[in-house]
């Protein structure tokens, strides 16, 4: 999945904008995570946003206009192109993989995860490392760690692992506002869906405040950024490279994404970190 950000054409100026063309679909939900031997998990590619204004040159009549003030205009933050975002991000994003032994048989699950800080905390969901008999980190880069597990909250599906490794080869990625995520935001996705690590995808905020009836959590974002197994416990970005969710889970007919995938916002994340951080499964 590894998209490069999507090219943008600039329009010929002349030229109408043309209609734009539909398209959706769905229905089946499932944790994002992924099981091999048992089950083994994905990958693919992704979306991409565009928009664009267009100025008027007719001169404007005779708009009274007051002189405005420029210190009363607040600077917005200027959004970072999807290929910087991308190179600013995907260290600190690492690939999970587990062993898992079940009814008398070893498999191996994948999932991802966010670098949290440079102790060597690292972030996923509970489900990518529910039942693991052996933990391992990958970096891209390409170095290995084993991890252990600090603790999980199967509730929240959260987990934070541990990794020791020089604090010099952590590349922590910074925590954003989840309350500040609105519809209609672009948002890209990190992680290894079907295995194939520091893959991106692109889309936007589809929905908030949406409950995954097969687990019961509420509050979930939505996004059309495409989510497959693999991708659990990776970051969702907003344009500044900010983590606002951890991707957790799809609702799709087929075992890949149709364009519904959910993560888990990121002040979720904050309120439990204190906990998740010193132990003691819950």
């Amino acid at each position: 999945m590894a998209t490069e950000p999507f090219p943008y054409d600039p329009p010929a100026p002349p030229a109408p904008p043309a209609p734009p063309s539909p398209g959706s679909r769905g229905r089946r939900r499932g944790p994002v995570a992924l099981a091999a031997a048992l089950v083994v998990v994905g990958g693919v590619a992704g979306g991409a946003l565009g928009a664009e204004v267009i100025l008027g040159r007719t001169p404007a009549p005779v708009a009274a206009t007051s002189p405005a003030s420029s210190a009363s205009a607040a600077p917005a933050q200027t959004p970072i192109s999807a290929a910087a975002l991308y190179k600013q991000a995907v260290a600190g994003i690492v690939t999970i993989t587990t062993e898992v032994a079940r009814r008398g048989q070893v498999g191996e699950g994948t999932g991802s995860g966010i670098v949290l800080d440079q102790n060597g905390d690292i972030l996923t969901n509970a489900h990518v490392v529910s039942g693991a008999s052996q933990i391992q980190v990958t970096f891209n880069d390409g170095r290995s760690a084993t991890a252990t597990l600090v603790n999980a909250n199967t509730r929240a599906d959260l987990a934070v692992l541990r990794v020791s490794v020089a604090a010099a080869s952590l590349h922590p990625l910074p925590l954003g506002n989840s309350d500040t995520v609105r519809v209609g935001d672009a948002v890209y996705a990190i992680g290894a869906p079907f295995g194939l690590a520091g893959s991106m995808t692109a889309g936007i905020v589809s929905g908030l405040n949406r409950t995954d009836q097969s687990s019961g959590r509420t509050g979930l974002i939505q996004t059309d950024a495409p989510i497959n197994p693999g991708n659990s416990g990776g970051a969702l970005l907003n344009t500044q490279g900010q983590v606002v969710g951890v991707n957790d889970s799809i609702e799709s007919p087929v075992a890949g994404n149709v364009g519904v995938g959910f993560a888990i916002p990121v002040n979720v994340v904050k309120q439990l970190l204190a906990s998740l951080e010193g132990g003691a499964n819950q």
